[in-house]
C-alpha cells in the first residue's frame, strides 16, 4: 500500500466513525482484527468488534467527533498513527479528550487498532462509557 492510500485509508475510516455509520466503519476490518481499546479490553473478530462499537455509533454516550491533529503512516509496515481530539457533547455540554490509534493494515483491511487515550476514568465512567 503506499503512502497517500493508506493516508486515504485512515483518513475515510475516521469518517465513517464520525458519521456514525457502523457498517462502513466495519467494512475497513478484516475478518480476523483485533481492537484493543483504551481500558485494555481487547476484542477479537469482526462481530466482537461490531458489539464493542455499536453503542457508542448509536450515540449511546452522546455524539462523539475525532479530529485529526497528526497523521503519520509508514507504508513499508503498513502502519498509522493517528492522534486525534475526541469532542462529546452530552446533556447540553461538551467534554474532550485527546487520545491516538495505531492501526496495521494488510491488504487494504485493518488487522489491528490499538487506542490510547488521555481521559479521566471518573468523567468517562460518570458517561456510561465501558470499563
Amino acid at each position: 500500500m503506499t503512502r497517500p492510500e493508506l493516508e486515504d485509508l485512515v483518513v475515510r475510516f475516521t469518517d465513517a466513525f464520525n458519521r456514525e455509520d457502523l457498517d462502513a466503519v466495519m467494512a475497513f476490518f478484516a475478518e480476523d482484527a483485533v481492537y484493543d481499546e483504551f481500558n485494555g479490553k481487547q476484542s477479537r473478530g469482526k462481530s466482537d468488534i461490531r458489539a464493542a462499537f455499536a453503542p457508542q455509533l448509536h450515540g449511546a454516550f452522546g455524539r462523539m467527533r475525532f479530529v485529526t491533529e497528526d497523521l503519520f503512516v509508514d507504508p513499508d509496515s503498513g502502519k498509522a498513527l493517528i492522534r486525534w481530539l475526541c469532542t462529546l457533547e452530552r446533556d447540553g455540554k461538551t467534554r474532550g479528550w485527546r487520545g491516538l490509534d495505531i492501526v496495521a493494515v494488510r491488504d487494504g483491511r485493518i488487522v489491528e487498532k490499538l487506542t490510547y487515550a488521555k481521559a479521566e476514568r471518573l468523567k468517562l465512567d460518570d458517561l456510561g462509557a465501558r470499563t
